[in-house]
């Protein structure tokens, strides 16, 4: 019996989904919307909860503590074939949620990349009349070494939040013992952006509808316009969201519906021999 303390979405995601059949995955909404439907549908959402989390984790702090790029690159293979192969999920849908981070990391390294300087000081010099750029070859590695280790530890934790519901992951946490306020906080705002982006792309559509964006001081009075609404929005979907959650039995603590397989001896031994297998990599190749 599910507890009449359960979300309106928990129950909605529990009986529309089965955990044992799986329809062809194939999402074109909002970002968020996506990681979940895919997380729902993943043919290894049966499996432990915990399992997951914990392989994903200790990924995550060997490909960043081991610090080598022969590990990253068998951290990336090794979760795009849990995600992709395992999962059941599309390449292209794959590919599609890691374009944000994939975004993130260019800009964020590139300036390990490149550099300014008055004088053309790197091996490669670019003179741009006012200085040069300039890099190097060692610099270009460093770059490309970080984009690998940043990369596969995303994939880590990518193969957990495209294979494990967001229900799941808050019950692990709460078997760690994370303070119960910091879990439900994450939930909640975790839920109410992705609310928000459904209202924002709502809004977008509508005024796209209505050569809202046909040039630019037209663009720039439609942007004003739908931050300014979102404000009312968001405070109209707050007290909403409080409200049905008050409708089903909410006194302060968050129930969530929780599916929980048993781990089996083959996914600890090709936990065991994955981790390990890593460990021995970078002992050859350091």
């Amino acid at each position: 019996m599910i507890s009449s303390k359960v979300p309106q979405e928990v129950h909605m995601h529990s009986n529309a989904i089965k955990p044992h059949h799986h329809h062809k995955i194939d999402h074109k909404h909002g970002e968020g919307s996506s990681i979940d439907f895919y997380a729902y549908n993943s043919k290894i959402r049966h499996w432990n909860p915990t399992f997951k989390v914990l392989l994903s984790v200790l990924t995550l702090l060997l490909c960043i503590v081991l610090n080598n790029h022969y590990v990253s690159v068998a951290v990336i293979i090794a979760m795009t074939y849990l995600t992709v192969v395992k999962g059941g999920l599309p390449l292209r849908a794959y590919i599609s949620v890691l374009m944000i981070p994939i975004t993130f990391i260019l800009l964020g390294t590139v300036t390990i990349g490149i550099d300014f300087s008055s004088e053309p000081i790197g091996q490669y010099n670019l003179n741009l009349g006012f200085c040069y750029v300039f890099t190097s070859q060692a610099k270009l590695w460093a770059m490309a070494f970080l984009i690998l280790k940043v990369f596969g530890a995303i994939s880590a934790m990518e193969m957990m939040a495209l294979s494990t519901p967001s229900s799941e992951i808050i019950g692990v946490l709460r078997k760690a013992h994370v303070p119960k306020l910091i879990v439900e906080l994450m939930y909640i705002i975790y839920r109410y952006i992705f609310i928000l982006m459904d209202v924002h792309t709502k809004m977008k559509n509508a005024a796209e509808s209505r050569l809202g964006f046909c040039d630019f001081k037209t663009s720039c009075s439609t942007f004003g316009n739908i931050a300014s609404n979102m404000l009312i929005v968001s405070l109209k979907k707050a007290t909403a969201y409080y409200q049905a959650m008050e409708a089903r039995g909410y006194d302060g603590d968050l129930v969530f519906l929780e599916q929980t397989g048993s781990v089996k001896v083959s996914q600890l031994v090709f936990t065991t021999g994955f981790l390990a297998g890593l460990i021995l990599l970078w002992y050859l190749t350091n």
